[in-house]
């Protein structure tokens, strides 16, 4: 409206200019002679009348065409200014790549104007691995360096009639035309684009080593049946490719297919699922022996989580812990387990322990010591009967912090035990100044105890290790009596494994501790007697 507004106002000023000018002509041609002739000492002067009229005529003429090019510049300023909004609405203001309201459409209009079968239009989902340590441990002004780097890098390599987007984040996103019959042509670029991408991007003499995982999607792939938009669907395509080379290990590329689509909805309903689980109180502690294997007495148990879905039934951590230490929830689910076994613990004997394993990612908590000497003091459960699990990659992402948190929970009682050894090639001088308890044997190594290879060696130089550093070990995967008689060899420690048992729930403990008269409590009447309970009961309950 202002602009239509702008232009009337500019067609007046330039009319009344040239009316100005027609009057200043006919004015002009009266008084001009006159004034040549007065001065030549002729008659009289010009009119005063018309003399006026004609400097007012020179006065409108000069005001009009001022005010005429004063409006063409504002408008000009105005449409400049227009453009330049329009180009920031449309841009990423960070990289100066598409974003993504901009993408879409621009992606609608490729795919609808695109009608030839042997073409096709390729969404190319670009997702930079582990982004958010890049931002942790150098800035974001480092951060910020990388996705431009990163961006600039893309661009290059793109083809003429290929557009580039920032999503948001560290996701981009590419429409590139292709002939569908050359679908490698796309894998070759992909390729590229993997290993130019992963070249260290330099920022104040650090250099930031960064890879990236890409989902490729077709437009020949769309199927007309999803309830977006063609763009929407082939840019969803695209970002669930993305997501599967991250599960398979990042640094990669695929291509969408349809099962990936049903897998990535089967992961939406368990992160639900697994969000309901913990507010409706779906997670329990399930405990598996621990054996002196010299005496065969019970002498800890190692709890291990279990999801009672109302859904999908009893649940093993291998589906659940990967999916909860991605969504950040694995924290909060961890002790919430950890109290409910320090009660199941406190009617034990005192002198059977209870391991708990930690999370690396509660392993980067600078108050996690702290949170679990609260719990010790909550529960009034005794610092000493406590075993902390943690693995060998801990080691590997803040070795400061590790020592600190390890130090701490040591000064109070609690034990600290190296879980899985053997798999994450920690150095002698780690352990060395790393005051743990205890190592423990990777179940890897134990359970190839009883075939004839080199697994017995391995164990062999790991218990020779041990004994070197004063450490007492722990041997996991006990499957069978000939592994128990492999492991006899090397003197006393402590197994675990399905050879005593699968894990148990807190009630199907207390009634094999019973039997072992190793509960905290002897007196009848504080005791509920667990020995009659039915056959059936105790199958229905016991794990698998």
């Amino acid at each position: 409206m202002w602009p239509a507004v702008r232009k009337r106002h500019d067609f007046v000023t330039l009319a009344i200019a040239l009316a100005a000018i027609g009057l200043f002509m006919a004015t002009a041609s009266m008084v001009l002679p006159a004034l040549l002739r007065h001065g030549f000492g002729g008659a009289d002067g010009p009119d005063a009348i018309l003399t006026n009229a004609l400097i007012l005529n020179i006065a409108l003429i000069l005001l009009g065409w001022n005010r005429y090019k004063a409006l063409n510049g504002e408008l000009e300023h105005q449409k400049r200014a227009e453009r330049e909004a329009r180009q920031l609405a449309d841009k990423d203001d960070l990289t100066g790549s598409l974003n993504r309201r901009s993408f879409a459409a621009m992606l609608e209009g490729l795919l609808s104007g695109e009608k030839n079968p042997d073409r096709a239009i390729a969404a190319i989902a670009i997702d930079l691995d582990n982004f958010k340590q890049v931002n942790d441990l150098n800035g974001h002004a480092a951060g910020d360096k990388v996705l431009c780097e990163a961006a600039e890098r893309i661009a290059k390599l793109l083809p003429d009639g290929a557009q580039l987007a920032r999503l948001g984040g560290d996701e981009f996103i590419c429409a590139v035309p292709y002939l569908t019959h050359s679908p490698d042509r796309i894998d070759h670029l992909v390729t590229r684009m993997i290993e130019t991408v992963a070249r260290p991007v330099v920022h104040q003499a650090n250099a930031i080593d960064i890879t990236v995982s890409i989902g490729i999607a077709g437009s020949n792939q769309l199927d007309g049946q999803s309830i977006e938009t063609p763009a929407q669907d082939l840019m969803h395509k695209a970002d669930i490719a993305m997501y599967h080379a991250k599960k398979q290990g990042k640094n990669r590329f695929y291509w969408f297919e349809a099962p990936m689509e049903n897998e990535l909805r089967f992961r939406n309903e368990l992160e639900a699922g697994i969000r309901r689980g913990i507010e409706n109180d779906e997670f329990v502690p399930y405990y598996e022996q621990q054996i002196d294997l010299d005496t065969g007495e019970i002498v800890g148990f190692e709890m291990l989580a279990r999801w009672e879905s109302p859904e999908m039934g009893l649940v093993n951590p291998d589906i659940f812990i990967p999916i909860a230490e991605e969504i950040g929830v694995i924290a909060d689910l961890s002790e919430r387990l950890i109290s409910k076994a320090f009660e199941d613990a406190k009617q034990w004997d005192p002198e059977i322990t209870l391991s708990v394993n930690i999370s690396p990612v509660q392993m980067r908590d600078p108050w996690f010591a702290q949170k679990i000497l609260k719990m010790l003091v909550e529960h009034r459960f005794p610092a000493h009967r406590l075993d902390i699990e943690v693995t060998e990659t801990c080691l590997h992402e803040n070795i400061g912090m590790v020592r600190s948190m390890i130090t701490s929970l040591r000064n109070q009682g609690v034990k600290v035990s190296l879980d899985d050894f053997g798999t994450g090639y920690s150095s002698l001088s780690q352990l060395r100044s790393l005051p743990f308890d205890r190592l423990k044997i990777d179940r890897s190594f134990i359970t190839e105890l009883s075939n004839e290879n080199q697994s017995d060696k391995l164990v062999d130089a790991i218990v020779s290790m041990s004994d070197g550093l004063k450490l007492p070990i722990t041997a996991e995967g006990i499957e069978n009596e000939k592994v128990l008689e492999a492991l006899s060899r090397w003197g006393s420690m402590k197994g675990q494994g399905y050879h005593y048992g699968r894990p148990e729930p807190a009630d199907d403990v207390l009634k094999r501790l019973e039997m072992a008269g190793k509960l905290a409590l002897t007196n009848e009447d504080n005791v509920v007697s667990l020995a009659n309970t039915s056959d059936e009961d105790d199958t229905a309950k016991r794990a698998g």
